[in-house]
């Protein structure tokens, strides 16, 4: 950890959010609902002991001012909400769903079936990146994906999940408008190369070494949340030299990617740190190993409950997108979500008005 940076704390939520940005107690986090009245301060000659906002060092206040800051549209998707990603798996090895969706006009039909469900947009990958998976061969992911690609982007907003610029190459021109690349762009050196030529949006995540098969082997941080929220800053400003836009990009902090029990726990209490890079954030925790740990639930598809406790506590942190699998349980956990804090703020306006 080498850079200056402003974790937002004492996050509140609602009615509690509403009542204290109405006093000047809090700043919206990322445009809100959420909000946040203290910040820790991190970098040389920081104070220990977090501050509250109305102490925050003159030099320190643009980081939080920049917080506070709504990330800007993605893939011309709908901003002010946290938008759902089904994933579409053509593989016969995905950690939960492998197998199931590699016949093309299978993995097509649970596309639709996820878009009917309310998902904003699909990530669709042919090759599985779980603890200890083999790659494939470029062509043979595209002999997978494409034809499901080309498809499903008739109906809805794609995403490929691949780290090989030929697969991007293919997938954009088959319809896509988002490459998630797990690498962060590291895995393929053609890669940064095809996406600075493209117009479309660019999801980079942090995966601790750059091969599935061996990220697990060695997990060591000074500080996860901090070591991750470096990595990606680092590769912004590298995609940036390349020619991608931060506009085009979104983050990632790669869930299970090099992660254990604390490290993914760490990740998402602390999520509203990476909001200070100005990028959408994406949580992906559906399903993963650590809600297993957790629930004491082994098998992946009976995971569903404890994945959308992880999504609606990434929402409430300030995701911009989650990646899921259970998207009409998803959308419904979300619209109960929002209601409920709608009506919180309601609530508040109703009081305040006239004084």
């Amino acid at each position: 950890m080498a850079g200056i940076w402003v974790e937002p704390l004492g996050l509140l939520q609602g009615r509690d959010a509403a009542v204290a940005m109405a006093a000047d107690l809090a700043l919206p986090l990322a445009g809100g609902p959420a909000a946040f009245s203290l910040v820790r301060l991190i970098g040389p000659g920081a104070p220990d002991a977090p501050v509250a906002l109305a102490d925050v060092p003159e030099d320190w206040q643009p980081r939080v001012i920049a917080l506070t800051k709504q990330p800007p549209t993605f893939a011309g998707l709908p901003a002010g909400r946290p938008l759902v990603m089904g994933i579409v798996n053509v593989t016969p090895d995905s950690f939960s769903d492998g197998g199931r969706h590699l016949d093309a006009r299978a993995a097509i039909a649970a596309g639709h079936a996820m878009l009917e469900a309310g998902a904003d947009l699909l990530d669709i990958g042919g090759e599985s990146t779980r603890p200890g998976a083999d790659p494939v061969t470029a062509e043979e992911e595209q002999r997978r994906v494409i034809p499901v690609i080309r498809e499903l982007a008739k109906a809805a907003t794609v995403s490929a999940d691949t780290r090989n610029a030929a697969t991007m190459r293919a997938a954009l021109d088959a319809g896509a408008e988002v490459i998630n690349d797990v690498s962060a762009l590291r895995h393929d050196p053609e890669a940064v190369r095809v996406l600075a030529a493209a117009e479309c949006g660019v999801i980079l995540m942090h995966m601790l070494g750059d091969d599935p098969r061996t990220m697990q082997d060695d997990i060591r941080y000074a500080d996860v949340a901090l070591d991750v929220a470096e990595f990606l800053a680092e590769r912004v400003a590298w995609a940036e030299a390349q020619g991608i836009v931060r506009t085009r990009i979104a983050l990632d902090p790669g869930i299970g990617f090099g992660k254990r029990l604390p490290e993914n726990l760490a990740l998402i209490q602390r999520l509203p740190l990476l909001l200070g890079l100005g990028c959408p954030v994406l949580l992906g925790a559906s399903r993963k190993r650590f809600v297993g740990e957790i629930s004491g639930v082994a098998e992946a598809p009976r995971r569903m409950a404890g994945s959308l406790g992880a999504a609606i506590a990434g929402a409430r942190r300030g995701a911009a997108i989650l990646r899921v699998h259970d998207v009409a349980e998803t959308v419904q956990a979300l619209a109960v979500l929002a209601a409920c804090e709608a009506g919180a703020v309601a609530d508040v306006d109703a009081e305040t008005e006239g004084e």
